[in-house]
């Protein structure tokens, strides 16, 4: 079951070829049109001079040769010499031009679709793999650049360099031109049949390496949990068999390509054996050898334009679906958003409010229904209650990180929905359970809720939540490096240094979710007097099973049946012997 799970949500990228999609991608392109006309121009200045090399060779075999003129020869020859070096010239100038085109492309795209992927919503990341996501932003930006730059500029200069050649030959022979032109249909209908094939097989190569890449994140990731449920063996059956199919895909994509060569070669291997025959045998009183053997050369070129327009034409249908999930992602609405005329919200001074407010995840399955409840500023507020019964989700909602199916959310007597997020979000301090440490030395982790704290300051918080003695045993002490996800720290560190960015942040509203859950009685306690200083003066939600932690709150909710079924101090619960007198003599009697 959990392996089927894994890989049944193949991404579907087989898609019309749309000309909107590029169309609106042409936002990227314009800015860089300047640089992509002159690299244009240089590539085919560059092609136009690769095309008298025939022209030249034939004058040497028909003329300088024979007459044994060997002045002209040199001169034929170094204009040869002087027509490569020219070519190559401007292909380097043009390459090093696209280069820097395609990658200020790469850096355009993904800055936007970065900066929206920043905005969405919790429900969009919720709802999807992770790994998934990355690929958008890291492979298909890639692919797509590619197509954008030098795919656009391409199709005009291969279309341009197949326009010269056939100049090139009917200057030089229309009948035997005529010979060569006479194959284009059986190429067009080989490459017609072998494209289709090669790009279906490509687009489920991208299908089943977005599904391991997905699942690859998601294990390096879960590593440890891996470990602790002693899953590796499962996992590598997974994991061998989604790289399994990647490998069969991958060679059933190869064996096309294989046939794409040789089957050119023999077509061209042919047209130009017909040159021959034609040239030496129907025609041959009028044409000369070296006629012959420029007709052939041009030949020779001439499959190399449709080819590449034959390959582009294929990168273009399997980029077009990338272009498409790239915008679809852009194209993902921002759920939870500054609503027109939004004002800034001023300093909060801690009034909460819920006012007959509903809510769910899911449509049909209300998490929160008709909750109301007001908490006055600088009040302690625990939330306690069953697993699911929507106590994170409450203080979600205080955030705004979701939107509410109905009813309100005032801080004092403000709707939150109303005023900008940053004005909103920058005034409260949130302690997850799972505390988040990114890259970097442990003072830029703390320095992260305050940008423009002094290491003094830094220090202070520390102390003040008992972080600062741990930090200072490590040899670099606040100049630490951590890992990814801080894997040079236990899960109680963590908490502590999350501890401290959330003071140094100094918000007006306070939301601990199970934040000290990973952190020792012992040093909990040591840490009880820093958090009695992080909560005072400042409204606070905590939410808790530990019951014996939240005892001295102000309010004590207990949150089921989609709101609050019973609500005071611990004092006033326990002597009412409902819900929650239940739930803690349970925990004590547990401890005990």
């Amino acid at each position: 079951m959990a392996r089927r799970n894994t890989y049944k949500e193949d991404e579907i990228l087989e898609t019309p070829f749309e000309l909107k999609h590029l169309l609106r991608a042409s936002v990227y392109v314009k800015k860089y049109a300047g640089k992509m006309v002159f690299a244009l121009i240089l590539s085919a200045i560059g092609g136009i001079m690769g095309l008298f090399s025939p022209k030249l060779t034939q004058m040497a075999l028909d003329g300088a040769i024979p007459e044994g003129n060997v002045k002209k020869l040199l001169t034929l020859a170094s204009l040869l010499v002087l027509t490569f070096v020219i070519a190559v010239i401007f292909t380097t100038i043009r390459s090093r031009i696209m280069i820097n085109v395609s990658q200020s492309i790469i850096y355009d795209i993904r800055k936007d679709v970065f900066e929206h992927l920043q905005k969405l919503s919790f429900q969009y990341y919720d709802d999807r793999p992770h790994g998934k996501i990355l690929i958008r932003v890291v492979n298909y930006v890639n692919s797509v650049s590619d197509m954008l730059s030098n795919g656009l500029i391409n199709v005009v200069l291969e279309s341009m360099n197949l326009i010269f050649i056939v100049v090139f030959m009917l200057l030089m022979d229309v009948k035997l031109s005529l010979v060569v032109l006479a194959g284009v249909p059986v190429l067009m209908v080989f490459l017609l049949w072998i494209k289709n094939k090669q790009r279906k097989a490509w687009q489920m190569v991208s299908n089943k390496n977005s599904n391991l890449n997905a699942y690859l994140q998601e294990n390096i990731v879960g590593a440890r949990i891996t470990q602790i449920f002693a899953r590796e063996e499962e996992n590598a059956k997974t994991f061998e068999y989604l790289s399994d199919n990647c490998r069969k895909t991958w060679m059933h994509a190869l064996r096309y390509n294989n046939l794409v060569w040789p089957g050119i070669d023999s077509i061209s291997v042919c047209v130009r054996a017909s040159i021959f025959f034609f040239g030496l045998v129907v025609f041959g009183a009028n044409t000369s050898l070296g006629v012959i053997y420029a007709i052939s050369s041009y030949a020779s070129r001439f499959w190399q334009p449709i080819m590449s327009l034959g390959n582009i034409f294929n990168n273009f249908l399997n980029n077009i679906a990338y272009l498409e999930r790239i915008f679809e992602t852009l194209d993902e609405p921002v759920k939870v958003q500054d609503e027109e005329g939004a004002t800034e919200m001023p300093p909060i001074r801690g009034r909460v409010e819920f006012e007959h407010v509903d809510f769910s995840y899911e449509a049909g399955k209300p998490v929160l229904k008709d909750l109301s409840f007001t908490v006055e500023p600088g009040e302690s507020v625990a939330l306690v209650g069953p697993t699911g019964a929507g106590k994170s989700t409450i203080v979600n909602l205080i955030s705004r990180f979701y939107n509410l199916n109905g009813g309100r959310v005032l801080i004092d007597g403000q709707d939150i929905s109303k005023v900008t997020l940053k004005s909103l979000r920058s005034q409260m301090g949130i302690m997850l359970q799972d505390s988040f440490i990114f890259s970097g030395t442990i003072e830029d982790n703390i320095r992260y809720g305050k940008l423009d704290a002094t290491e003094e300051e830094i220090r202070k918080a520390s102390e003040i939540v008992c972080a600062d003695e741990f930090i200072q045993r490590f040899p670099d002490a606040y100049k630490t490096e951590v890992k990814e996800r801080g894997s040079l720290l236990s899960q109680g560190q963590k908490q502590l240094i999350s501890f401290a960015r959330t003071l140094l942040s100094d918000p007006a509203i306070l939301v601990l979710d199970e934040a000290t859950s990973s952190i020792d009685v012992q040093t909990e306690r040591a840490l009880q007097q820093g958090l009695n200083a992080m909560l005072q003066g400042r409204t606070s939600f905590i939410i808790a099973h530990r019951l014996s932690t939240i005892k001295n709150c102000d309010k004590i909710m207990y949150v089921d049946q989609g709101g609050i079924v019973e609500c005071g101090t611990h004092q006033e619960l326990m002597a009412r012997k409902g819900y929650y007198y239940r739930l803690y003599t349970a925990q004590m009697e547990d401890i005990a």
